[in-house]
């Protein structure tokens, strides 16, 4: 018997034990993170067998016929060319000829007709962000140049593509639809939410989307602890293969101060549009939103403060959000618009009336998108932030009275009934969706873990 071989398979199996029994966590989250991804890797082990070093050599010598058997020097230097591919971001200040530098095209009957085109000048010069890719000859002449956005929420995406043909450039517009994926992530907070989900590359736009779901139970202004941690599952719109933005959160969990709240997407047998639920099916949806904007810094609350123009102390009767110009204004809730227009220090403002005598007030707007007597609903967009009336930057100021009595808005909408839960006809197909939620949610838990370590 080998006595070296048994005892340095011995050290190892030693040294495995150890290790796994020094970072169980880790170990899971590896093995959570292959089965996530199809298992598409493989793990060294050590081999038992005899040493290769000791085993006989034979030499074995076989004639192969040449690929290149019959042709000619010329021949062999003359096959077809290869094709070169590079993709970037539009940025604002790019030209067609900096954007075809960036993409490593030199071709100035290209950059021409970019120049000129109505289509590329429509719909992709001055269009940061947009994704472009070229395709090019191995002379950096320009084959195919391709970039795709998505306008709306309509499911599909454009793609602009300017092409190489036998009569020189020519551009088309065609749309095809976005093929969505779900993607897995978590984080820790550690200052501010912004800030983890930045670290765990997790988009804006989801991480707005979880500050909202969860806004009835988490005050992520003031409420946030560091240690809190969370875990999200999103879709990932694709165009041609090529993530092109985010989607809707599918499902998410939130530690908050030693608490846990989680949230499910579900879209009920036959309804229009779908919302989302707490795991055992009760609805997220309240009467009224926390927030007429979204998710953003709130620069004075509901309490007493130096008011900055009168110069005296007074107390706020409202929130005030700052946002900059132009951003999006939504009423919390359902009801109708019983003023729009201009009021003293309000500047334009609007005031909408909801049942039980409450009333919301959007002041120092920009613009009104609303009139007298109109019907409204929970989030659609009645104005924009702006600086009107007595205001000394943009921001919107934001009340809720009852029975003519200022409240604060934070606390009536958390106080707010929720909605219907999952009926009995869609709780088979919610009970299974929450099962392979919580399985997906425990997998980011474990991966995120295992990454902070």
């Amino acid at each position: 018997m080998n006595t070296g071989l048994t005892t340095a398979s011995l050290a190892l199996r030693d040294r495995m034990i150890q290790g796994i029994q020094k970072h169980p966590r880790r170990i899971t989250a590896i093995l959570a993170a292959l089965l996530l991804t199809g298992g598409g890797g493989a793990f060294a082990v050590a081999s038992l067998a005899p040493d290769p070093a000791d085993l006989p050599v034979r030499q074995i010598e076989q004639s192969i016929p040449s690929l290149a058997s019959g042709l000619s020097l010329a021949e062999l230097t003359e096959q077809p060319g290869f094709s070169l591919f590079r993709t970037e971001q539009l940025r604002s200040s790019d030209t067609a000829e900096s954007l075809l530098q960036r993409l490593g095209v030199a071709d100035p009957a290209a950059a021409a007709f970019l120049r000129r085109d109505a289509h590329v000048q429509k719909n992709l010069m001055g269009r940061t962000g947009r994704s472009v890719s070229a395709e090019t000859t191995d002379d950096h002449r320009l084959l195919r140049l391709t970039a795709r956005w998505a306008p709306d929420d309509s499911g599909t995406f454009k793609r602009l593509v300017v092409e190489k043909t036998d009569a020189g450039f020519a551009s088309r517009i065609e749309t095809a639809p976005l093929t969505a994926s779900s993607r897995l992530a978590g984080g820790v907070i550690q200052s501010s939410l912004f800030a983890a989900t930045d670290a765990a590359r997790i988009p804006d736009p989801v991480a707005v989307q979880m500050a909202e779901l969860f806004s009835g139970d988490i005050d992520f202004r003031r409420a946030l602890r560091k240690g809190d941690r969370f875990s999200v599952v999103y879709e990932t719109l694709e165009a041609d293969g090529e993530p092109l933005r985010s989607g809707r959160v599918l499902s998410a969990e939130f530690h908050n101060n030693g608490k846990s709240h989680q949230a499910l997407w579900f879209q009920e047998p036959g309804a229009s549009k779908g919302a989302y639920y707490t795991p055992d099916g009760q609805s997220l949806r309240r009467a009224y939103l926390t927030s007429p904007v979204e998710f953003s810094r709130v620069s004075s609350g509901f309490a007493m403060r130096f008011h900055p123009i009168h110069k005296t102390w007074r107390a706020h009767l409202g929130t005030d959000f700052a946002a900059p110009t132009g951003t999006p204004v939504r009423t919390v809730g359902d009801g109708v618009v019983e003023f729009a227009g201009v009021q003293n220090g309000f500047g334009n403002v609007v005031f909408v009336k909801h049942r039980n005598q409450h009333v919301t007030v959007y002041a120092h707007l920009s613009r009104i998108g609303v009139k007298k007597g109109e019907s409204v609903s929970q989030g659609q967009t009645i104005g924009a932030v702006g600086s009107t009336g007595w205001a000394t930057g943009p921001h919107l100021h934001f009340e809720f009275r009852v029975n003519g009595q200022h409240q604060d808005p934070m606390v009536i909408a958390r106080q707010s009934e929720p909605a219907a839960p999952v009926s009995a006809a869609g709780r088979p197909a919610f009970d299974r969706l929450a099962a392979v939620m919580r399985t997906e949610l425990a997998s980011a838990e474990l991966v995120q873990q295992a990454s902070a370590e």
